[in-house]
């Protein structure tokens, strides 16, 4: 439900251009919670007197040594005391980096509206629709022509490319001057399924003097321009005239760009199609009820009404998640036969139209052997242009630069070399070194009518981990502890004390999980329960405190004698039972 601006407190209701008041020493203040050290986790805050926006609420996927985290959130504690100030949040587009902290973080803030595009606002919804016991969100639809009030600032809005309709750049119009932020964006003057980014639109912006530009780093390292949607489609259109088997597609459930670009290449060659993975048909549902997918009645078929007799191979188009070898995702259960209809054939054409997100190429790589083992045939992008990214490249970023014409330059949404490299692009087409500010998370940039500097103070932004249903409640020490199982295992140390004469009753009993098999380690586990059964009986077992001190010292000399029979270090989990 769109909620109309004039209903809500907390915002001014003036028409654009209106003069604000406000003291004259105050500074604008932006802070990026997440996606200056890391790719994910994008929030960043402009603040100036008591007023607060917030564009974008997005989370970043665990790190490899993050066993059992789903992900990871910005954190928030900047912003207790000041939920009153926040006027609204912006979101940029509809990806789960820039929107995933949603239902985490919002009700946390006094539930403010989200201001986005008709498109995101169906994918924020469905995925709300997990948190039920949640207030309702309130929205505030926007388009490429929408100007907004929140308090001290004028907010308006230019279309980009991405590879998700609907994206936007942030115009924000504060009272020492203009502030863009480009979202994730791309130039396409032919994308597919979108309308090319507002470049005139962009160049009048420029020519009204931009304070500063925060502006995507996620692909500055790559030479040249990011290809266009246009030329993917040709080189798919080559593979669909040459393939004889079944077309399967593995691509990210959220580049309905490219979703629609082979719903399209299967209408014209007469296959039909097969949308797989819940994210994925999540996803198509909504952007075909919203219109921004095209779909011919009959296209699309269900997997479980799949009969080959009926839909020769030749016929058939599967679309599905999982070209980054996540697990549980369609083209793993694929490749390893856990799909209940579908398997893969001899003869499967299987297209990965994306790129490797970085750490994955080692499980993509066992992917793609399981696939030919098979005997399919993978296509990727290596081997022909199958996927265009969703980022600027060098020459992108530079045309934007040059007709935005900002005073500063803030490199945004990547990790820290890649910030450096957009900051190094800058600077090559004439941005002074001292104006551009390559800051880290947290780090307070501040703003006045005579210049901006990056300064020294920090907000907080360590990490908040959700862990099932658990949000922040993971420490580093649960991740070390985690870490070390996940290493070298753990070994449980059960001691049985009699309460009235404090005596060892019988042998400890020794548990091994993931440390050594204990049929083939017989010697060195008896070794280790004599060690035990030694310190119990060394031990002053009347002594007020000795479940704690019989437990650490248990913990302690059993992990140095087992370190120096193995050279590993279990995590040692000693329980006394008195009875």
């Amino acid at each position: 439900m769109a909620y109309k601006q004039k209903k809500y407190s907390g915002y001014s209701t003036k028409k654009m251009g209106q003069k604000t008041s406000f003291k004259s020493s105050q500074k604008l203040k932006i802070m990026v919670l997440g996606g200056l050290e890391e790719v994910g986790r994008n929030m960043t805050l402009l603040e100036y007197g008591q007023d607060i926006i917030i564009i974008d609420m997005g989370l970043q996927f665990p790190e490899e040594d993050m066993p059992g985290i789903d992900y990871i959130i910005p954190n928030i504690s900047y912003l207790k005391g000041k939920e009153k100030n926040i006027k609204g949040v912006v979101i940029t587009h509809s990806h789960y980096d820039h929107i995933g902290a949603i239902p985490h973080i919002i009700p946390k803030i006094g539930n403010p509206i989200i201001y986005t595009a008709k498109l995101s606002v169906g994918i924020i919804q469905k995925r709300q629709e997990e948190y039920k016991n949640l207030p309702k969100l309130k929205f505030y639809t926007i388009d490429e022509k929408s100007k907004l009030n929140l308090g001290s600032f004028n907010v308006e809005f230019f279309r980009v490319n991405h590879n998700i309709p609907d994206s936007f750049g942030v115009v924000v119009h504060t009272p020492v001057g203009t502030i863009i932020h480009t979202g994730d964006f791309k130039i396409d003057h032919s994308p597919i399924n979108d309308i090319p980014a507002d470049l005139n639109k962009i160049a009048r912006i420029g020519a009204q003097n931009v304070l500063a530009l925060m502006a995507d780093s996620t692909n500055a390292e790559e030479e040249g321009h990011q290809i266009s949607e246009t030329h993917v489609s040709r080189e798919l259109e080559r593979i669909f005239e040459d393939a004889k088997g079944r077309i399967i597609v593995g691509t990210f459930a959220s580049l309905l760009n490219r979703v629609q670009q082979i719903i399209t290449m299967a209408e014209k060659f007469n296959r039909k199609v097969m949308i797989e993975g819940r994210s994925m048909r999540t996803n198509v549902e909504i952007s075909h009820k919203l219109g921004y997918l095209k779909i011919k009645p009959g296209t699309l078929i269900e997997s479980e009404n799949y009969n080959p007799r009926k839909y020769p191979d030749d016929k058939i188009i599967i679309i599905g998640s999982g070209a980054q070898g996540e697990q549980n995702a369609f083209l793993v259960r694929f490749a390893n036969d856990e799909h209940r209809y579908l398997q893969v054939k001899e003869g499967d054409t299987i297209i990965f139209s994306s790129s490797v997100v970085p750490g994955n190429e080692r499980t993509i790589q066992n992917l793609k052997d399981t696939l030919y083992r098979k005997g399919a045939k993978v296509i990727h992008y290596k081997m022909m242009d199958v996927h265009a990214g969703g980022h600027a490249k060098k020459e992108d970023l530079k045309l934007i630069i040059r007709l935005l014409k900002p005073q500063y330059y803030i490199p945004i949404e990547a990790n820290h070399y890649m910030l450096r490299i957009n900051g190094e692009v800058a600077e090559s087409i004439g941005i002074p070194k001292e104006n551009i500010f390559i800051a880290n998370n947290g780090q307070i940039m501040e703003f006045t009518k005579k210049g901006g500097r990056l300064t020294n103070e920090f907000v907080p932004t360590d990490y908040v981990m959700v862990d099932g249903l658990g949000v922040g409640d993971i420490s580093n020490i649960v991740l070390r502890d985690r870490r070390v199982m996940a290493a070298d295992g753990m070994l449980v140390v059960i001691a049985t004390i009699q309460g009235k004469t404090g005596k060892l009753m019988g042998n400890p009993d020794i548990i091994s999980r993931g440390f050594v098999y204990m049929k083939e380690n017989k010697k060195l586990i008896e070794s280790t329960r004599m060690k035990v059964k030694k310190i119990c009986e060394d031990t002053d077992t009347k002594s007020p405190a000795f479940d704690d001190f019989i437990k650490n010292k248990i913990r302690d000399e059993i992990g140095q004698y087992l370190y120096k029979q193995t050279k590993r270090r279990p995590m040692i989990l000693p329980v006394v039972i008195k009875v």
